[in-house]
């Protein structure tokens, strides 16, 4: 006998239960043809209208049980208030209370729940959206600056070593002026490439966000709320070194465009919005800085301020 799931009023996931119970909780008026419903063997979860016909072996001789027709066992309005059409991008949770989204079509609803910012199919719309200003930005970036140059740094003295000693082998002065530039070349094209490849696949991960966006609690999405790709994200990476080089004047067109898109992000068609934006739970948005983006602003703010000190000091110090 087959065993079914289905969508109880609170969308949450019951089951498994025979036809036969799922036909007695359908004329009990406890569920209707819009509740979900799934089995083994469906790619994903269907209203129960959708598949009617195969409880027509369970059901009971008496008109009333045998009878499917939405005019003879038509739901209450209670049972319509609040359900899903459909048509919805709206999946069953599991028991969980925290539970936003079941498993891709074609995977059991067995799989345990994940976060609704793991999916791009999880994407809700409609709902308000808190686009990020300039210092949450700025929070986001120096935090992943500094993940970046401290990993970019080891890398490139390990490659940096390898390629002297190649150079020393095949009987090049590595401390020559073109080892020299062969190394600072290297050493370059590294930081570019790792740069590139960090911003693209954080952003076009089902993260959608870096660690330092995912610290302050912001991500990088479409303007329609779906993930960018990763194609999208190396060009999106190679145009913030446009915004940088037209004197910083792209970063600050966050400042002054309707979604607080930068140049980049207009040249990409992107938004960087709130981590609960585009999710069923858009009123969790904030639109101020949050704790984790002033204490980085504060910490890289004191140490930028003790730096100017200590030049001022020792512009003083040499005319002296």
């Amino acid at each position: 006998m087959t065993d079914w799931f289905y969508a109880d009023a609170t969308h949450a996931r019951r089951g498994p239960v025979p036809a036969t119970e799922l036909l007695r909780l359908y004329q009990a008026r406890q569920i209707h043809d819009r509740t979900l419903v799934w089995r083994d063997g469906l790619a994903e979860w269907v209203p129960l209208d959708a598949v009617r016909g195969e409880f027509a072996s369970a059901a009971s001789p008496s008109p009333a049980a045998s009878e499917w027709t939405l005019e003879a066992l038509a739901p209450t309005q209670a049972d319509v208030d609040g359900a899903p059409a459909p048509g919805d991008a709206w999946r069953p949770v599991t028991e969980s209370a925290h539970a936003a989204a079941m498993p891709p079509a074609g995977a059991s609803p067995y799989a345990p729940p994940t976060a609704p910012v793991a999916h791009t199919a999880a994407v809700v719309r409609g709902g308000a959206v808190v686009y990020i200003g300039f210092w949450k930005r700025v929070a986001a970036y120096l935090i992943d600056g500094l993940i970046v140059g401290v990993i970019g740094m080891v890398i490139s003295v390990i490659a940096l070593a390898v390629l002297g000693g190649i150079l020393a082998v095949g009987g090049s002065d590595p401390a020559g002026n073109m080892g020299i530039v062969l190394l600072q070349l290297l050493s370059n094209l590294l930081q570019i490439a790792l740069s590139a490849l960090y911003y693209a696949w954080f952003h076009a991960s089902s993260m959608m966000a870096t660690p330092g966006k995912m610290a302050v609690g912001i991500k990088v999405v479409r303007p329609n709320g779906e993930r960018i790709s990763l194609l999208r994200g190396i060009g999106r990476y190679f145009s913030t070194i446009l915004s940088a080089l037209i004197l910083m004047i792209g970063f600050l067109m966050i400042v002054f465009t309707e979604r607080r898109q930068a140049l980049h992000d207009l040249i990409c068609d992107t938004v960087v919005v709130d981590k609960w934006a585009f999710t069923d739970q858009p009123e969790l948005q904030t639109d101020g800085l949050g704790t984790v983006a002033i204490v980085v602003l504060a910490i890289f703010g004191a140490l930028f301020g003790l730096g100017v000190v200590a030049i001022v000091a020792a512009l003083l110090f040499a005319s002296m």
